[in-house]
């Protein structure tokens, strides 16, 4: 979809901006989500169902969110601050549609300069703490020491982590990042997270079962019903978000595809609640 700059200008506090983040240059393993933002957007305009949120909130042409398209020539997540700097001036809030999670690093960038006490809920199967992998910085496997290290964040928490390394065990202590593996997992568990909250969902946080549209297949991760009644139990304080890592190379039938466009529902409904 293409950037709509002009609507930038136009943004009122509290309205939720939707951008896509088109790029996967960064994958390790295969490329594909760079056609996630459209896909999610076709879903979510599929006959087969609406624009109904689980609450009763329609969001079908909601006056306060508002989609701008996708940021162009995005070429290392570092290009997504500026523009998202430019939004989130306006007092608007954003909700991302990736795209690689390296570009976590340009959207929690941009969110930081603005939130200065940030907390982030990372919901995701690999903690994406890697100082470095396949030679890259900045790999999709990197985001969050990049975060870290740079201090960005006052507090990092990671739900439904299955893939722990001694060298991604050693970095979360470095950095002090709560994880919480999905073999501990306790979907009524309240984090009692409070002040601003920044989501970042990475898809293959649920089972390969409920989202076989990633790139890297995880098993033994979260139901869709998990997932979406545990964010709801957190009572989220939510100034952003983003969805991150559908790659419909993968899908079957476009089956991950609308359980994308799910979350886009229930989470724009969240930061809508949040700042009605």
């Amino acid at each position: 979809m293409k950037w709509e700059k002009n609507k930038v200008s136009e943004l009122l506090p509290n309205d939720i901006a939707v951008v896509g983040l088109p790029f996967d240059d960064f994958s390790s393993y295969l490329k594909g989500p760079t056609k996630a933002p459209d896909k999610i957007r076709e879903a979510l305009n599929c006959g087969s169902s609406n624009w109904i949120t689980e609450s009763g909130l329609d969001l079908e042409n909601h006056p306060r969110l508002k989609d701008l398209g996708d940021i162009p020539d995005i070429t290392h997540p570092k290009d997504v601050i500026k523009p998202m700097q430019q939004i989130l001036n306006t007092g608007a809030k954003i909700l991302s549609l990736g795209g690689d999670h390296s570009l976590a690093y340009g959207t929690i960038k941009a969110h930081a300069s603005k939130f200065k006490h940030l907390t982030v809920l990372q919901m995701d199967a690999h903690t994406d703490l890697y100082d470095e992998f396949e030679g890259n910085k900045f790999s999709h496997a990197c985001p969050f020491a990049r975060i870290m290290e740079e201090g960005l964040v006052d507090r990092l928490v990671q739900v439904g982590i299955r893939t722990v390394s001694p060298h991604q065990k050693e970095q979360a202590e470095k950095f002090g990042v709560e994880i919480i593996q999905m073999k501990d997992f306790n979907p009524t568990q309240d984090l009692k997270l409070d002040g601003d909250i920044y989501l970042s969902l990475d898809l293959d946080v649920l089972d390969p079962a409920f989202a076989s549209g990633i790139s890297h297949h995880e098993p033994g991760g979260m139901t869709t019903r998990q997932l979406l009644d545990f964010l709801k139990l957190q009572n989220l304080n939510l100034v952003g978000a983003e969805i991150m890592e559908y790659n419909p190379n993968r899908d079957i039938n476009g089956m991950t595809g609308m359980v994308a466009a799910l979350f886009y529902k229930e989470i724009a409904g969240l930061m809508l609640k949040a700042f009605s």
